[in-house]
């Protein structure tokens, strides 16, 4: 058995699919399949139902697959505790980041960041924020940059700033020509959300919960792109971050953004790793820097605390 053959087996369980898991490996499907068999046989359990429709878990290869994350993400604390001794800033970082902050905070970061840190690689991931935080937590990313709290999560939270949110409407729109937009003037049954599963949605929900009317099928948007896309064509209003104002500049023409006065809507952005991650200082580092680049943006409000 090697920790390989472990990466193999829980690359199964997450895609429950030989095909896709192989693909994700960067191996053939058979090489795949033939390991996973091997390692079937070798534990004597079936891990895998193998279905004309697909894969399933056994209940004993669901035992077998909790196990097989935690030896995986040990092991990958070991190579961590023996990085920990290694110079600052070098090396890889693996950072995920929501994808509803990461192309609009990444161009701020990229130069300053290469400038100081030049032996540092910055690999970075885009998702949302249940699967960024369950591959920090495996040891898959080192750390993640996303909207707090995370609830259930044991993960150091390291604040960095607050990013207010706006009201983005199309320019013909009734809310284009005042400056600023009270709460109870948002059009609830216009408002477009992102898709399940992502942070902003659950936001807008919380500061919004009669936000589609009865006889009105929800409006959602797979990307906050799509959404602003979808204002600008005018099917409807949504909340934009304020550093996705800023870069999104294409559509300026087409979609106008209102401050909203007494609804206080927005988020604390921080970074999350591991309590007993072996590079917390490269963490901390890296935090430090990220609130110094963006600190002189009057878009966000850095937090005040280090805690």
């Amino acid at each position: 058995m090697s920790l390989r053959d472990l990466e193999y087996l829980l690359a199964v369980a997450e895609h429950l699919a030989f095909g896709r898991a192989a693909q994700a490996c960067s191996v053939s499907q058979p090489t795949l399949s033939a390991q996973i068999r091997k390692l079937e046989d070798l534990l004597d359990v079936e891990v895998f139902e193998r279905t004309s429709r697909g894969v399933l878990l056994t209940s004993r290869g669901a035992e077998v697959v909790a196990q097989a994350r935690l030896v995986v993400a040990e092991a990958r604390r070991m190579f961590e505790v023996a990085a920990a001794g290694a110079a600052l800033m070098e090396g890889g970082f693996r950072l995920g980041i929501i994808s509803t902050l990461g192309p609009y905070l990444v161009p701020f970061l990229l130069k300053p960041l290469r400038e100081r840190f030049p032996k540092l690689r910055l690999l970075l991931s885009e998702g949302i924020t249940r699967a960024l935080q369950r591959q920090v937590e495996e040891g898959e990313l080192d750390a993640i940059l996303a909207a707090g709290p995370l609830p259930g999560s044991d993960l150091t939270e390291l604040k960095l700033f607050r990013e207010e949110f706006v009201l983005a409407v199309p320019r013909d729109h009734a809310l284009a020509r005042v400056d600023r937009v009270a709460q109870a003037d948002i059009p609830t049954p216009e408002l477009i959300l992102l898709a399940e599963g992502h942070c902003l949605r659950d936001q807008s929900l919380a500061f919004c919960p009669a936000r589609i009317g009865e006889d009105k099928p929800e409006l959602q948007a797979a990307s906050l792109e799509t959404l602003r896309q979808m204002v600008a064509a005018g099917v409807g209003v949504s909340f934009i971050p304020q550093l996705a104002v800023q870069i999104g500049a294409l559509l300026d023409d087409m979609v106008a953004y209102r401050r909203i006065d007494d609804g206080g809507l927005g988020r604390e952005i921080s970074l999350f790793h591991r309590p007993g991650y072996g590079r917390i200082r490269d963490a901390r580092l890296l935090r430090q820097s990220i609130r110094e680049i963006v600190g002189a943006n009057s878009a966000v409000r850095v937090a005040a605390t280090l805690a």
